[in-house]
């Protein structure tokens, strides 16, 4: 009998453990600062009339709030309800949670890599480099027979194909204005490829609107279901070297509403509901110590290493907005994307470990 009673629970203690992320789907949003995430607007630079658009009264009216939970919520909704509520989420550096980039360029290729590589390599000095050298967790993950083949990438800008290899790494990356469908586009896939040829092009061929990023890929998980699946939206940085910051929060507002389009997606559906993980962070920061820095980012810009990340699956602790002093870094996003999905990112590289909070069973 207590042999009996011994193997129940050592069977109950497996099942427990089981593995129940089935799927991920990561989403960045190029260099969206810490500072809106977790303290919303920011009036300083709402009242400049060099980058107020001159629509400050829209501004204060839709993002506007002496209550940095209600500030932070209008441009986030999703973020500061849903995520918040069943969730992590990292990078509030008031607290001394801080997150931050370990390579020393703090702009976009060179944070890219680290975040999907695990690895700062410091060859990597330029947004023109060529193809990565470095295997990403998403090529080892698409080389695991059980997902082989269901591992899809899509970015709004065009440097993608060389941040991930797509002539090495076997899975498809649509970036900018790629075709999606192939030989055989659908209908929904030949009007999607129209409009966004047809488009305007504030960015020129470099990157297009998100919104066709965005319905590409949410195309792409209705029908062909990939079990890893990386959106990359490209305005929120776009606006902010423009120095549009109306345009820079209703970005970032717009792919909240996104996010939630897309979650609300994978709950209705068999294949998504309870077996799939949401993993959101960003490339690099922006500048803040000089408010008008807040446009830039490098590594001679104050701030510009400070990033943030948010996640929220079937195992993921809900903690919420993490209040705890703590240090996490960009390079470790690659193995907690990995160990998510139940495996452990090896390469010729080194990796870094993963954040093991996000990861605990």
């Amino acid at each position: 009998m207590k042999k009996l009673i011994a193997l129940t629970l050592f069977f109950t203690s497996l099942l427990s453990h089981a593995q129940k992320t089935e799927n991920i789907i990561i989403i960045t949003t190029d260099g969206f600062r810490w500072q809106e995430v977790f303290k919303g607007m920011d009036k300083e630079i709402a009242d400049n009339k060099r980058f107020n658009q001159g629509d400050r009264t829209y501004i204060y009216k839709k993002y506007g709030s002496a209550d940095i939970a209600e500030a932070r919520q209008k441009i986030m909704p999703f973020l500061w309800s849903e995520i918040v509520s069943k969730g992590q989420i990292y990078g509030n550096r008031d607290l001394g949670n801080k997150v931050d980039v370990t390579n020393r360029y703090w702009f976009s290729y060179p944070g890219y890599s680290e975040m999907m590589t695990g690895n700062a390599d410091n060859a990597i000095n330029s947004n023109g480099y060529k193809d990565n050298p470095n295997v990403n967790v998403l090529e080892f993950l698409n080389q695991q027979p059980s997902l082989n083949g269901k591992v899809n990438a899509f970015g709004a800008w065009n440097a993608f194909d060389r941040i991930l290899n797509e002539k090495r790494s076997g899975f498809p990356v649509i970036s900018a204005f790629d075709s999606i469908g192939g030989n055989n586009p659908t209908e929904t896939q030949k009007l999607l490829n129209a409009m966004r040829d047809n488009s305007y092009k504030p960015f020129h061929d470099d990157e297009c609107l998100d919104v066709f990023t965005h319905y590409q890929a949410l195309n792409e998980l209705k029908t062909n279901k990939p079990k890893v699946l990386y959106i990359a939206y490209g305005e929120t940085d776009e606006w902010a070297h423009s120095g549009q910051y109306r345009s820079y929060l209703d970005a970032a507002n717009q792919v909240d509403k996104w996010i939630k389009e897309i979650w609300e997606f994978v709950q209705s559906d068999p294949q998504y509901k309870d077996k799939t993980t949401l993993l959101i962070t960003v490339d690099h920061g922006r500048g803040d110590k000089k408010k008008k820095q807040w446009t830039d980012h490098g590594s001679d810009v104050a701030g510009a290493s400070e990033i943030w990340v948010a996640a929220m699956g079937p195992e993921i602790a809900a903690k919420g907005e993490l209040k705890t002093q703590g240090q996490l870094y960009q390079n470790q996003i690659a193995q907690t994307i990995a160990k998510i999905m139940g495996y452990t990112f090896t390469a010729s590289h080194p990796v870094a470990q993963e954040i093991t909070e996000i990861v605990k069973k």
